[in-house]
């Protein structure tokens, strides 16, 4: 009965998976089966019907053996009913079972990415009329938001409920953490299911060959980081750090995605100056942790070498796993810094290029008004060469006339 309901639960998740799909628009152009164009446009309906075959084997006896496999969470140590009565809490190990569980929320994970890029992202990107380029990033910010704001709410309950913001010492306390609650021990594993499935979406999306290399090291990077806390036994640690880092990229992310739909780009410098502290802060306080777990809180656990028992509490292994942080949070500083330097470098030559401008703009001016000078003398002084070439036209006792009449005119202004 169990197996039972735990299918129909399955069923019951797979199943809009496979319905949302239905409603896809297919091309004018069918493309041949089995082809790269067919799989690329078909691969969620492909993927949710692989998935479909783990749920529906869960209905038959023979088969619902090989299915659990895939979609129920392995290494339970909460075996007896007394050892459940005095701790209700169920702990799990890992091991090699948890490749059939990771394989199959990779599946998951994969057809959830095609419904958000097709029923979300999608809509959004054909009313704000991107470029390619803006594009490709506008569909990588929005999947990665989205996961990020999942795993942090996940990951925090997770760290409250265990006591480990507040509770500083239990990140080393009663090392090795071998015993995992079952959320903390399926949340690393859909980690693992997501960042994988990051590698096929690289050929299911189309990415160019020059924003392959940035996207595979940045998932191969998350993926090992994770399996290294994962295997360790540095679990408590490692969720820390990892939701302490999901906050900083979820703010990122979150910026570029406004800095696509912002046209002015005046609310997008807010969010990025606030995305840029962010980052600088996690940063600090991730080394901040490491160096308290591994160089000061684990120096205080057991040591030695037993992977029977799961303990990895060496001199070495914690140097290696200390420096391992670091130099990554070194490298992602020195990303950021070389980014807004670049960036400087880019708005130098528009800013000198305004400047420019302006400086020939005072010059023009300064020009039109020096010509609008000279050309005042000259009509003031062709007036007065005409007005002496009237007097002179004169007899020559009105010259003499005309001469006196100036004359006292200008006594009587001196006069006054």
């Amino acid at each position: 009965m169990a197996v039972s309901g735990l299918a129909r639960s399955a069923l019951l998740e797979v199943a809009p998976f496979k319905m949302g799909m239905k409603g896809r628009k297919s091309s004018s152009k069918n493309p041949p089966i089995l082809s790269h164009e067919f799989v690329i446009q078909n691969h969620a309906d492909i993927v949710s019907c692989v998935a479909m075959v783990f749920v529906i084997g869960l209905m038959f006896q023979v088969s619902s053996p090989i299915a659990y496999m895939f979609i129920a969470v392995h290494h339970n140590v909460s075996s007896g009913p007394e050892e459940v009565a005095r701790d209700p809490s169920v702990y799990y190990t890992y091991g090699w079972k948890d490749l059939g569980p990771v394989f199959f929320y990779f599946l998951i994970c994969i057809v959830m990415h095609a419904i958000i890029q097709e029923y979300v992202l999608d809509k959004i990107s054909r009313k704000m009329h991107l470029s390619k380029a803006k594009h490709s990033k506008f569909n990588e910010s929005g999947q990665y938001l989205i996961f990020f704001i999942i795993s942090i709410l996940w990951g925090g309950d997770i760290i409250f409920r265990e006591n480990l913001f507040l509770n500083i010492p239990s990140l080393w306390e009663d090392y090795p953490h071998v015993l995992m609650p079952f959320m903390l021990k399926f949340f690393f594993m859909i980690q693992f299911s997501y960042w994988a499935h990051c590698f096929p979406e690289l050929y299911f999306q189309k990415v160019k060959r020059e924003e392959m290399a940035s996207r595979i090291r940045y998932a191969l990077l998350h993926f090992t980081f994770i399996l290294a806390a994962y295997l360790l036994n540095f679990n408590r640690v490692g969720i820390c750090l990892l939701v302490y880092h999901y906050v900083s990229e979820a703010l990122f992310h979150a910026a570029r995605l406004i800095y696509f739909a912002d046209k002015t780009e005046s609310g997008s410098k807010g969010v990025f100056m606030v995305a840029n502290a962010v980052f600088i802060i996690v940063r600090l306080v991730s080394i901040v942790f490491s160096v308290l777990t591994f160089w000061y809180g684990l120096r205080l656990a057991p040591q030695g070498l037993d992977i029977a028992a799961g303990n990895f509490n060496t001199e070495f292994i914690r140097i290696i796993a200390l420096c391992a942080v670091c130099i990554l949070q070194a490298w992602l500083m020195w990303n950021l810094i070389t980014l807004h330097l670049r960036r400087l470098r880019e708005q130098a030559p528009k800013n000198s290029s305004s400047a420019g401008s302006a400086a020939n703009n005072a010059r023009k001016q300064r020009q039109e008004r020096r010509k609008e000078a000279q050309n005042k003398k000259k009509k003031d002084a062709e007036s007065k060469r005409g007005a002496y070439d009237d007097v002179n036209d004169l007899p020559e006792v009105d010259q003499n006339t005309k001469k006196n009449l100036r004359a006292r005119a200008t006594a009587a202004q001196k006069a006054k």
